[in-house]
């Protein structure tokens, strides 16, 4: 049976996309340029940790999706979603090889009146001057009058089960105001609002704000916890506080680093001049350089704590809970544990780990020793450091049997551990 949706990318925005749509009735295939989600979707398992589990995935394929190696799939289609990966470069600009290779791909099997959709997330301009040109010259094809285009920026906090897809509004701007109401017309069956952006750059623009403010909030109460810290103030319970204000303020709280899949978008790295003078955002820049320090901060209260119960880092036996990037997932996109079990390693402590979703954890290519026994590897530690609070640790009886215990993520009683 034709599929009436194409989704170009079957990572943590496409399948997502795939799911919703299947759950409303729509017939989805799934392409990427990578065969590797190909091949992982065939065998019945999830391409990406954290985004889907092996049981939904089986359900959309009962209910219509079908993964394909096929790219002649995608000139089947009446709509076709670009949720390719922008990953950051060496040179810390998005990474567009990815979502250009989807562009081609479809390029040369667009056919007219086709709604393209372009979700991954790329500097501004690029669904006009990158994507636009490539479906255009691929295909003979003019976008606007032929087939139409728009940008709508992913929005998914995985795990969340308050804001899921169908009830979180979807952004849209299309090259034209016709282009805009076709893909208004697509979201609208999946989810309860679309919003109207002016164009794709507005779109595109909203993405950049959205994941800048989670990173420079984040750097703000990061700096915070290192000044409570030093001058022996509760800072988890001045957040407590301070959320009482019933409005101007949103709380955010410390951690060891920032995970995730949104990273900080710098606009002094987009592929264009900006015309503004100086550094167009220079408050990104310095949130990031915050929130890179963490790690670096938790490996130096790592050793205060041990020295001051007369130990080393070398040779202590330091015990990690929880190394993925969110509560309750496995998912471990850019996740601070690994830079924090590295630095740890690279001054000799003995590093053992525990996370009842992840079952093996590697660094530098090698095993980590995995606690079976969480009480008895806690009571065994020189050091035990909660580096991400799932549901399941029973922190008041953890506080208990652990030797030392820093809580990097405020959730341990008032007095029970020591907190970041």
């Amino acid at each position: 049976m034709p599929a009436d949706l194409a989704v170009i990318g079957l990572g943590h925005l496409g399948l997502p996309l795939a799911q919703a749509a299947v759950g409303v009735g729509i017939h989805t295939v799934g392409y990427d340029t990578d065969p590797r989600p190909f091949a992982e979707l065939s065998a019945g398992r999830t391409p990406v940790e954290g985004s889907l589990s092996a049981s939904d995935i089986r359900r959309m394929v009962s209910g219509g999706f079908r993964p394909t190696a096929d790219p002649a799939e995608l000139g089947r289609v009446r709509t076709a979603a670009i949720c390719a990966p922008t990953p950051l470069g060496p040179d810390r600009a998005l990474d567009l090889r990815a979502v250009t290779d989807a562009a081609r791909a479809l390029a040369a099997r667009l056919r007219p009146h086709t709604t393209v959709l372009v979700e991954s997330a790329v500097p501004p301009g690029t669904t006009e001057n990158v994507v636009r040109p490539l479906l255009e010259e691929g295909s003979g094809l003019r976008a606007g009058r032929d087939f139409h285009l728009a940008h709508s920026p992913g929005r998914l906090d995985p795990g969340n089960r308050t804001h899921v897809y169908g009830n979180t509004p979807k952004v849209i701007g299309g090259l034209t105001p016709a282009c805009t109401e076709s893909a208004a017309a697509f979201y609208g069956r999946l989810t309860d609002k679309v919003v109207r952006a002016r164009g794709p750059r507005e779109a595109e623009m909203t993405k950049v704000l959205e994941t800048n403010f989670r990173h420079v909030n984040i750097a703000l109460v990061n700096e915070m916890a290192v000044l409570c810290h030093d001058l022996g103030v509760d800072l988890w319970d001045v957040i407590r506080c301070s959320e009482t204000k019933p409005f101007g303020f949103e709380p955010f709280r410390p951690g060891p680093g920032v995970g995730g899949h949104g990273v900080p978008v710098d606009p002094g790295y987009f592929p264009y001049n900006s015309r503004t003078p100086g550094h167009p955002l220079r408050m990104v820049s310095l949130a990031k350089e915050i929130n890179d320090r963490m790690p670096s901060y938790v490996i130096q209260r790592c050793a205060t704590l041990l020295n001051e119960h007369g130990k080393s880092v070398r040779g202590a036996r330091v015990l990690l809970l929880g190394v993925t990037y969110k509560p309750d997932l496995a998912d471990q996109e850019a996740s601070p544990a690994r830079e924090i079990a590295t630095r740890l390693m690279d001054m000799g402590a003995q590093i053992g780990y525990h996370d009842p979703h992840v079952l093996d954890w590697r660094v530098r290519d090698l095993p980590v020793p995995r606690a079976d026994s969480l009480y008895e590897a806690a009571a065994g530690a020189d050091l035990t450091v909660l580096l991400q609070h799932h549901r399941t640790y029973d922190l008041q009886g953890l506080a208990v049997k652990a030797q030392l215990l820093l809580d990097t993520r405020g959730a341990t009683p008032a007095g029970a551990a020591h907190r970041l």
